[in-house]
């Protein structure tokens, strides 16, 4: 009999564990070596308890790690050689597709058949992309298919700053106040912003915002000036 594929579930969903595990006890070569909650719990486990695969919800508050992107590269740089299942509620274009980028080879919505894990899981022990069904047809919607190719989302060095803005709670005239543009000049800014990231309403800019990162980062100084980093030293998004 081959050796069994260890695997850390996480979720700040005491019903999702216990699904998924449930799911996963169905598949003989599968083994849950271990549960986590929140992201603290998550890097405890990685850290004591040798996996092959981690499947792992998307939006988790708590733990002193976050969550989201930053969580996700967090994982990338302390566990590389772990394989990563990502859970989420999010239908966000942009966000999926930023996921993609960033080397995640599987992304199934919590909405699916949860048995989808199963299969992702044999699918990236074996070096392959799995994409639930709803994950697919979303990312095909973009031309962007399970191998991910597509040229990554570079938003210029106003319209990042428009966006961090408006995610921070700020309206568009107050925006336009605070860095001396028109309203005519930020509303277009953050349109094409969102255009380029493949976002049609605002709460899924606010979902991007928050998952990669952006609501955390400072683009001013204490005085509310633009901080004068280059752009092309700025993360593309």
């Amino acid at each position: 009999m081959s050796q069994r594929i260890k695997v850390i579930i996480a979720d700040d969903h005491p019903v999702i564990l216990f699904g998924v595990t449930q799911v996963l006890n169905k598949f003989p070569e599968v083994d849950v070596v271990a549960q986590a909650r929140q992201s603290t719990e998550l890097i405890h486990a990685l850290q004591k308890m040798p996996c092959d695969v981690l499947v792992t919800d998307l939006a988790m508050p708590g733990g002193s790690y976050g969550d989201g992107m930053p969580l996700i590269g967090y994982i990338g740089g302390s566990s590389p050689r772990v394989k990563l299942v990502v859970l989420t509620m999010l239908e966000n274009p942009a966000l999926l597709k930023r996921l993609r980028e960033v080397s995640v080879m599987s992304i199934i919505n919590k909405a699916d058949d949860l048995n989808d894990i199963g299969w992702a899981i044999q699918h990236v022990m074996r070096g392959q992309a799995y994409l639930g069904p709803s994950v697919k047809a979303t990312l095909d919607s973009m031309g962007m298919g399970a191998n991910g190719q597509q040229h990554s989302v570079i938003l210029s060095k106003r319209e990042l700053e428009v966006v961090r803005l408006f995610v921070s709670g700020m309206a568009i005239t107050e925006i336009a106040g605070q860095l001396r543009r028109s309203i005519k000049t930020i509303s277009t800014q953050k349109n094409t912003a969102m255009r380029k990231l493949g976002i049609e309403r605002d709460s899924e800019l606010f979902q991007y915002a928050q998952s990669n990162g952006l609501m955390n980062l400072s683009a001013y100084s204490g005085d509310g000036s633009l901080d004068d980093t280059p752009s092309s030293d700025r993360p593309s998004i």
